[in-house]
């Protein structure tokens, strides 16, 4: 039910905000009267000066050649990567008198304008100012020009405040109080975790691990306002759950697309580290995707890792982009480690918000395959014909026959040995697993596998099932 540390095998552990907590230390029930201290008790206290005086001789004038240039009234010069022009002077014709000074202002402007007006002309004659003005292509690229990408710059700090603005106040903290299924002891036991107001309409996104067990529920909203909550239903693929609430109008997040992720994207983090510090928020970069590890709840794979701090308590959480909308929900951390945490990406959980929205049951699609996900190593190992794709492929770890019989698989006419290449018009390939691909749809779909098959390619139309709840 609530977040709990892993065992001793486990690499990683879900945000459990009992964990940092002395042996006598409890998660307080909520105190809807509960109020914030007013003042700051470890603000410090005004610094000192203790230094001892310091002695020396009375400045001489300095002289004129010390000066530095910048100390001067002289102009700023007009121009800065070329040298300015040198002034030329009017000479007076020999053996006669100079004209005065009206004259030559007079003789000058006269001998422009007649020269302005010839060049005018000669040019009109020429044809020269009816020639089309040829424009240079947008982006910069001339006929002789090389491509450059032009940076784009970020202010980030700018970026953080902005998203904090924009999300926070559709993160909600859930103090949840039941018996956690996955505990040695079955005690009832206090949790908190975060969540995700993803319809106005009170609808929450958040971990399974979060809520499972749970007898009893409460969210709490970033202004205070705490409502009694129920949890809609849990996903069977992955450590995702739904939760509801009776209010309307609420904040809802804008849902991202995590299929566009690239390493190094700015990201934030949003939620109740170690469960006491509400609407906390953390910055970072994505580290890596496509994430594989093993937890107390399973299996999770196509995880995005992250930097950006995540502690006991930000379960559930949202994991932002830079615009302020969710590309993942943070799940878990690795144990003794600094700066690696992993999180769902949105558009893994996106079917199951829909099947909420829908009324109906939390299902998710299956396909009754055992597959061996295939890279440039497994294809020189194996001999296979391609470096891309999804092997379907029996091995220990599977424990059972790759094609699963009477699966929806099996019923269309997949074999073992096949190489699936697309789901329909998407190539399968490291960025696109077959799994990650799979989830996007729902029971009851049709899709399109193309497979390679004894060197040829052939097309095979699956009706996807519904995933057993208890599946690895």
């Amino acid at each position: 039910m609530t977040d709990r540390p892993s065992n001793p095998d486990d690499e990683t552990q879900p945000h459990d905000p009992r964990s940092w907590t002395r042996s006598d230390a409890t998660v307080p029930p909520p105190d809807p009267g509960a109020t914030r201290p007013g003042s700051d008790p470890f603000a410090p206290a005004p610094a000192t000066s203790s230094a001892p005086a310091s002695y020396s001789p009375a400045p001489e004038p300095r002289p004129d050649w010390s000066r530095p240039a910048w100390a001067g009234s002289e102009p700023t010069p007009e121009r800065w990567f070329e040298a300015p022009p040198t002034p030329t002077q009017p000479v007076a014709p020999a053996g006669r008198k100079g004209a005065g000074p009206g004259t030559v202002l007079a003789a000058a402007l006269a001998a422009a304008v007649l020269a302005s007006g010839g060049t005018v002309v000669a040019l009109t004659a020429s044809g020269a100012l009816d020639r089309t003005i040829v424009q240079a292509p947008a982006g910069g690229q001339g006929p002789n020009s090389t491509s450059v990408r032009q940076p784009v710059t970020v202010d980030e700090n700018s970026a953080i405040i902005d998203v904090a603005a924009k999300a926070g106040p559709s993160v909600v903290r859930i103090y949840t109080k039941g018996i956690d299924p996955n505990s040695a002891g079955q005690q009832e036991q206090d949790g908190v975790g975060s969540g995700i107001i993803f319809d106005a309409s009170g609808w929450i996104l958040t971990n399974r691990h979060v809520v499972a067990g749970a007898t009893d529920l409460v969210v709490e909203l970033k202004d205070g306002l705490r409502y009694d909550a129920r949890v809609y239903g849990i996903d069977t693929l992955t450590d995702l759950a739904i939760v509801k609430i009776d209010a309307t109008g609420l904040p809802a997040a804008t849902m991202g697309d995590s299929d566009g992720l690239k390493v190094g994207e700015l990201v934030v983090a949003i939620g109740s580290p170690l469960g006491t510090f509400e609407n906390s928020v953390t910055s970072g970069i994505v580290s890596a995707t496509g994430r594989q590890i093993q937890t107390e709840g399973g299996n999770l794979r196509n995880l995005i890792q992250t930097d950006a701090a995540i502690n006991p308590g930000n379960s559930g959480g949202p994991l932002l982009d830079s615009t302020g909308a969710v590309i993942g929900v943070n799940t878990a951390i690795a144990r003794d480690s600094t700066g690696i945490g992993f999180s769902i990406p949105i558009n893994i959980a996106r079917p199951i918000m829909r099947q909420a929205l829908n009324g109906e049951q939390l299902t998710r699609p299956y396909i009754g395959i055992h597959y061996l996900a295939i890279n440039a190593q497994t294809a020189k190992t194996e001999k296979l014909p391609v470096d891309q794709g999804a092997w379907i492929h029996s091995t220990e770890a599977s424990g059972g026959p790759s094609v699963v019989a009477k699966g929806p698989a099996a019923a269309a006419g997949v074999k073992d040995g096949d190489i699936v290449t697309k789901i329909n018009d998407q190539t399968i390939d490291t960025v696109h697993p077959l799994d990650a691909v799979l989830s996007q749809f729902s029971p009851g779909d049709k899709v399109t596998l193309t497979v390679l098959r004894n060197g040829a390619e052939t097309t095979v139309v699956v009706t996807l099932g519904v995933r057993p709840a208890n599946l690895e």
